[in-house]
Protein backbone atom coordinates (compact mmCIF):
# COMPACT_ATOMS: atom_id res chain seq x y z
CA UNK A 1 0.00 0.00 0.00
CA UNK A 2 3.06 2.37 -0.36
CA UNK A 3 1.67 3.52 -3.25
CA UNK A 4 -1.29 5.16 -1.75
CA UNK A 5 1.46 7.40 0.21
CA UNK A 6 2.89 8.88 -3.19
CA UNK A 7 -0.37 9.07 -4.63
CA UNK A 8 0.37 7.07 -7.66
CA UNK A 9 -1.69 4.22 -7.65
CA UNK A 10 -4.58 5.76 -5.72
CA UNK A 11 -6.45 8.79 -6.26
CA UNK A 12 -6.40 10.89 -3.17
CA UNK A 13 -9.43 11.16 -1.31
CA UNK A 14 -10.46 13.96 -1.92
CA UNK A 15 -10.55 14.01 -5.48
CA UNK A 16 -12.55 10.92 -5.63
CA UNK A 17 -15.24 12.22 -3.85
CA UNK A 18 -15.47 14.93 -5.72
CA UNK A 19 -15.30 13.02 -9.39
CA UNK A 20 -18.00 11.11 -7.64
CA UNK A 21 -20.18 14.56 -6.80
CA UNK A 22 -19.89 15.33 -11.02
CA UNK A 23 -20.54 12.04 -11.85
CA UNK A 24 -23.54 11.92 -9.74
CA UNK A 25 -24.78 14.88 -10.74
CA UNK A 26 -24.30 14.26 -14.33
CA UNK A 27 -25.89 10.99 -13.61
CA UNK A 28 -22.70 8.99 -15.27
CA UNK A 29 -23.79 5.34 -13.62
CA UNK A 30 -20.70 4.16 -15.18
CA UNK A 31 -18.25 6.03 -13.70
CA UNK A 32 -20.32 6.05 -10.72
CA UNK A 33 -19.73 1.99 -10.86
CA UNK A 34 -15.58 2.19 -11.41
CA UNK A 35 -15.50 5.01 -8.67
CA UNK A 36 -17.55 2.19 -6.06
CA UNK A 37 -15.41 -0.47 -7.04
CA UNK A 38 -12.14 1.84 -6.56
CA UNK A 39 -13.69 2.14 -3.22
CA UNK A 40 -14.29 -1.05 -2.33
CA UNK A 41 -10.41 -2.05 -3.48
CA UNK A 42 -9.45 0.52 -1.18
CA UNK A 43 -11.23 -0.69 1.65
CA UNK A 44 -9.46 -4.07 1.20
CA UNK A 45 -6.56 -2.72 1.14
CA UNK A 46 -6.68 -0.43 4.24
CA UNK A 47 -7.88 -3.58 6.68
CA UNK A 48 -4.32 -4.96 5.85
CA UNK A 49 -2.86 -1.29 5.93
CA UNK A 50 0.25 -0.70 8.20
CA UNK A 51 -0.65 1.91 11.03
CA UNK A 52 1.39 4.65 8.86
CA UNK A 53 -0.79 4.34 5.94
CA UNK A 54 -3.96 3.80 7.89
CA UNK A 55 -2.74 7.87 9.73
CA UNK A 56 -2.61 9.02 5.64
CA UNK A 57 -6.04 8.07 4.91
CA UNK A 58 -7.61 9.64 8.03
CA UNK A 59 -5.89 12.53 7.42
CA UNK A 60 -6.92 12.27 3.82
CA UNK A 61 -10.52 11.96 5.31
CA UNK A 62 -10.41 14.21 7.08
CA UNK A 63 -9.32 16.66 4.33
CA UNK A 64 -12.39 15.73 2.26
CA UNK A 65 -14.94 16.53 4.54
CA UNK A 66 -16.19 19.52 2.59
CA UNK A 67 -16.19 17.37 -0.84
CA UNK A 68 -17.78 14.33 1.45
CA UNK A 69 -20.88 16.89 2.67
CA UNK A 70 -21.50 17.75 -0.90
CA UNK A 71 -21.20 14.97 -2.01
CA UNK A 72 -24.10 13.94 0.47
CA UNK A 73 -26.69 16.46 -0.54
CA UNK A 74 -26.06 15.64 -4.03
CA UNK A 75 -26.98 12.30 -3.12
CA UNK A 76 -29.89 13.13 -0.87
CA UNK A 77 -30.97 15.28 -3.67
CA UNK A 78 -30.83 12.64 -6.04
CA UNK A 79 -32.99 10.19 -4.18
CA UNK A 80 -35.35 12.70 -3.49
CA UNK A 81 -35.63 13.28 -7.39
CA UNK A 82 -36.33 9.46 -8.02
CA UNK A 83 -39.09 9.67 -5.25
CA UNK A 84 -40.63 12.16 -7.20
CA UNK A 85 -40.35 10.17 -10.34
CA UNK A 86 -41.77 6.70 -8.97
CA UNK A 87 -44.81 8.66 -7.49
CA UNK A 88 -45.43 10.24 -10.54
CA UNK A 89 -44.82 7.03 -12.46
CA UNK A 90 -47.10 4.95 -9.96
CA UNK A 91 -49.94 8.10 -10.61
CA UNK A 92 -49.69 8.10 -14.21
CA UNK A 93 -49.89 4.37 -14.31
CA UNK A 94 -52.88 4.62 -11.97
CA UNK A 95 -51.65 2.65 -8.86
CA UNK A 96 -52.06 5.83 -6.88
CA UNK A 97 -55.45 6.90 -5.41
CA UNK A 98 -56.27 10.14 -4.08
CA UNK A 99 -56.13 8.96 -0.17
CA UNK A 100 -52.72 7.83 -1.05
CA UNK A 101 -51.37 10.75 -2.05
CA UNK A 102 -52.61 13.10 0.48
CA UNK A 103 -50.67 10.18 2.88
CA UNK A 104 -47.61 11.27 1.05
CA UNK A 105 -48.17 15.13 1.57
CA UNK A 106 -49.53 15.54 -2.00
CA UNK A 107 -51.84 18.25 -2.38
CA UNK A 108 -55.00 18.33 -4.81
CA UNK A 109 -53.00 20.93 -6.74
CA UNK A 110 -50.07 18.82 -6.97
CA UNK A 111 -51.74 15.98 -8.46
CA UNK A 112 -53.60 18.09 -10.87
CA UNK A 113 -50.45 19.51 -12.13
CA UNK A 114 -48.44 16.18 -12.20
CA UNK A 115 -51.01 14.82 -14.84
CA UNK A 116 -50.05 17.51 -17.29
Amino acid sequence: MHELETGRVHPVLKELVAEASRALAQLDADRLEELALSCQALNRELAEAEPGERRLVAQQSREAAGEMAVFARVLEATRANLSVMNRLRELRAGRLEYRGLQSRGWTTSESVHGDN
